[in-house]
């Protein structure tokens, strides 16, 4: 089942609230200034941007930022995914057809096959395709020039990359968690362009609960939405949203069912911790890969775990969110 507070599910994702351009893009303030410059830049001068990297979580604008940059450079992008490309052929044959100065978006670019990365290399580093042609002994390598082109690769596991593919992009961006003030802003500009009245306190409220992801943010807004043409007037208010959420599972925090009962399971099943991820897993009943992808990365954010040699550990914010121990603290940094 779909969790609605999962950042990873763009699925029901709506393209109409992404942002156009740089000055609608809201946080991300040191990644959006410097782009600012070498996209300047890459324009003055005539030429194909720098190969740019964007790493972090899901759900933090990533795929946004890709389209924005090609738009800013004003030409065409060309979107694709890792996992797509399963030959060597098929990326020669993307980037065959490629415009002079163009995007290519690779997203979750960690996840090319060998294969596929020796075609990129050359592509990236000398604009050009090494194709072989004929078979067997009389087989020969034969040298395409490919136009300039920018190469834009997404990806929520930075780990994971080749540090050959990794050293290729000489602009690399680490996406970080929304503050909820950045949050609040985003759901207001998603209203507005939904065309849905929504109050400043509910925005807030939204924002708070969000777990740092604009992507989680519009899906809530949208939820919110259908509880006050059903349950309210239409308007979204701070009652509406606390009602919408509370019948959806999410507290004040935004964890959801499955991240309260990871850390429920840390607390009482494995004594705090700490618990390797093998054992976690199968005590919950969810892919290890999951965990570390999907839910690890927000309840480690918020500091309710922490990762160690020997496993994960309950930390004290942990135990004082699940009512084991006095809090000592205000809710929100």
């Amino acid at each position: 089942m779909t969790r609605i507070v999962d950042p990873s599910d763009h699925q029901a994702e709506d393209p109409a609230l992404r942002p156009k351009n740089l000055d609608e893009y809201v946080g991300q303030k040191n990644v959006v200034d410097n782009l600012r410059v070498y996209i300047r830049a890459a324009k003055a001068r005539g030429e194909a941007m720098d190969h740019v990297l964007l790493a972090g979580p899901p759900g933090l604008g990533k795929t946004s930022l890709a389209y924005i940059i090609a738009e800013e450079l004003g030409v065409d992008i060309r979107p694709t995914s890792g996992p797509i490309i399963e030959r060597g052929g098929d990326l020669a044959a993307i980037l065959n057809s490629l415009q002079p100065r163009e995007v290519l978006f690779i997203d979750e670019i960690h996840r090319l096959n060998r294969a596929v990365e020796e075609v990129l290399y050359p592509a990236v580093e000398d604009f050009r395709i090494d194709v072989m042609l004929g078979q067997g002994p009389g087989a020969q390598s034969v040298s395409l020039p490919l136009p300039p082109f920018t190469l834009i690769g997404a990806t929520t596991r930075s780990g994971l990359l080749t540090r050959p593919l990794r050293d290729r992009f000489q602009i690399q961006f680490t996406m970080e968690f929304y503050e909820p003030d950045e949050l609040a802003q985003i759901v207001i500009k998603s209203a507005q362009r939904l065309n849905i009245e929504l109050t400043e306190e509910a925005a807030k409220e939204l924002s708070h609960r969000s777990r740092g992801t604009p992507r989680v943010a519009n899906r809530l807004l949208r939820r919110a939405r259908d509880f006050a043409q059903v349950e309210g007037n239409g308007i979204i208010d701070l009652d509406i949203v606390q009602l919408a959420l509370s019948r959806l599972g999410i507290d004040a925090l935004g964890l959801d069912g499955m991240d309260r009962r990871i850390l429920d399971t840390i607390a009482n099943k494995f004594d705090g911790g700490p618990v390797g991820i093998d054992n976690l897993s199968t005590a919950i009943g969810e892919e290890a890969n999951t965990i570390e992808d999907v839910y690890e990365p927000y309840l480690i954010m918020r500091g309710f775990v922490q990762r160690t040699r020997t496993g994960r550990v309950l930390t004290r914010r942990g135990k004082e969110h699940l009512g084991i121990i006095e809090s000592a603290g205000p809710l929100f940094d």
